[in-house]
């Protein structure tokens, strides 16, 4: 059992040290102590959905898409999942060298319920390593499209529920700045990605935007909030979809209409599917 306070008895000490969260010799400093206030932050978000599955399904099936170094996967399987025997993570990452690190640690640490999959978005979705029902999607600081790449997974899957935390949303931004001559004669709302700062944070919100639209739109209930605070990081919008069945009637036309406004219609096929 942990002598620290802040961590749980049944936390695995080694996997905490992995992640960087405790120090080699097994401390906390102020900068881990605040890692590990967000981890828990983070993981009181995740835990009413995992419960809210498990109190419909016999099993509980979670993929991390861009899982990256497999951070989240871990922290959910380590505070969650170890002792529920039908549960299991499946991390989905393009890297290899990234794979065989988290297949080392898993094994290592006996998390016998953890695979991971060194797939494509468009492998990951006809996967026969993959189970058809995936129940939660989720797809941490995944750079750039591998937001969207989660997504289109997550749809294919009929997750019942999404978590994203968006990053690095640097398509959108790209096409508004080599459109910005062009759209100054087509629009006067050019004016609000004008300058380069502009044109990365309007394209990275307009992004999550179009996101929250695009799942709408496939029969999706959106709450999107502040995941920590903004002094911490600014990547900081968490992003909950949860499965109704029932789509938006107007969130396709909306994202046309914003599309043709904005002058991103090269866009159309990322945004409407």
């Amino acid at each position: 059992m942990s002598q620290i306070p802040e961590i749980r008895p049944d936390q695995s000490i080694e996997l905490l040290k992995e992640l960087h969260i405790l120090t080699r010799d097994g401390k906390l400093n102020q900068d881990s102590r605040r890692k590990l206030k967000q981890v828990y932050h983070l993981f009181r978000f995740i835990e009413p959905l995992l419960n809210e599955v498990l109190a419909t399904e016999n099993t509980l099936v979670i993929a991390d898409h861009g899982a990256g170094k497999s951070y989240l996967g871990f922290i959910i399987y380590d505070l969650f999942l170890k002792m529920r025997e039908t549960a299991h993570v499946y991390g989905i990452e393009t890297r290899n060298e990234l794979v065989s690190k988290s297949q080392h640690l898993a094994s290592r640490l006996g998390f016998a319920r953890m695979s991971f999959l060194n797939l494509s978005v468009e492998e990951s979705i006809t996967s026969p390593q993959i189970p058809e029902q995936i129940n939660v999607v989720t797809a941490l600081h995944a750079c750039d499209t591998a937001t969207d790449d989660a997504i289109k997974f997550a749809l294919h899957k009929q997750a019942k529920f999404i978590v994203l935390v968006p990053c690095c949303q640097a398509e959108v931004a790209a096409a508004l700045n080599k459109n910005k001559n062009q759209s100054f004669g087509k629009t006067p709302l050019s004016e609000i990605w004008r300058h380069p700062i502009h044109t990365r944070e309007f394209g990275s919100h307009l992004t999550n935007v179009l996101r929250c639209l695009l799942l709408e739109s496939h029969g999706y209930q959106i709450t999107v909030t502040e995941l920590i605070g903004w002094e911490h990081s600014i990547k900081n919008e968490l992003i909950i979809a949860r499965r109704t069945g029932v789509p938006r009637q107007n969130a396709r036309e909306r994202i046309e209409y914003i599309l043709r406004e904005l002058n991103l219609e090269e866009l159309h096929a990322r945004f409407i599917y």
